[in-house]
């Protein structure tokens, strides 16, 4: 199991990428209100930054079936990786447009994968590492307790800029 690593992040990189982009349309396509709490719901940071997130999720359950037992600190290199993922693409997009002014559409795109890349390339390196740690429910309790901020946002956002949809100005649901 130990020498597939880089398979299994190759792979979560791939699911993580297409379904955020998928996510990323999804709300304006459907009128399916049951995909409203994980598809980005306007074109806010933070919204983008909830594409994601519940990709990587959705793939760490997955992965966990496979790697729990070989892994104790399975969810802290989750969460690790996620957490570093999602704060990436706020860090990339608002360092480019501090630097340069307003960023095309193809590159919030690179940024997307960038971020993903670097939270999966991060994990396989810490899925080399050996560890006894073993309070993965902390760990998973805090990706759970991160879910709900997201879904909860998604509907009662702050009025802070990481949550207005730079198009519309709108916030949430609202834009």
């Amino acid at each position: 199991m130990k020498k597939d690593v880089w398979l299994w992040q190759l792979a979560g990189f791939a699911f993580a990428t297409a379904l955020g982009t998928l996510l990323h349309f999804l709300y304006d396509w459907t009128d399916l209100s049951i995909f409203t709490p994980i598809s980005a719901v306007n074109e806010s940071t933070w919204e983008h930054m909830k594409i994601l997130f519940f990709p990587m999720l959705i793939f760490a359950f997955f992965q966990s079936v496979f790697f729990r037992n070989d892994y104790p600190n399975f969810w802290w290199i989750q969460l690790t990786g996620i957490f570093v993922g999602v704060i990436s693409v706020p860090v990339l997009f608002y360092t480019y447009n501090g630097a340069f002014g307003k960023t095309p559409d193809w590159l919030n795109v690179l940024f997307f994968f960038i971020s993903s890349g670097g939270a999966y390339l991060l994990q396989g390196f810490l899925f080399r590492r050996p560890s006894k740690l073993d309070l993965d429910w902390i760990a998973l309790a805090i990706l759970l307790t991160i879910a709900a901020v997201f879904v909860a946002f998604t509907y009662y956002p702050p009025y802070l800029p990481l949550f207005q949809d730079p198009i519309t100005g709108g916030y949430g649901l609202t834009t």
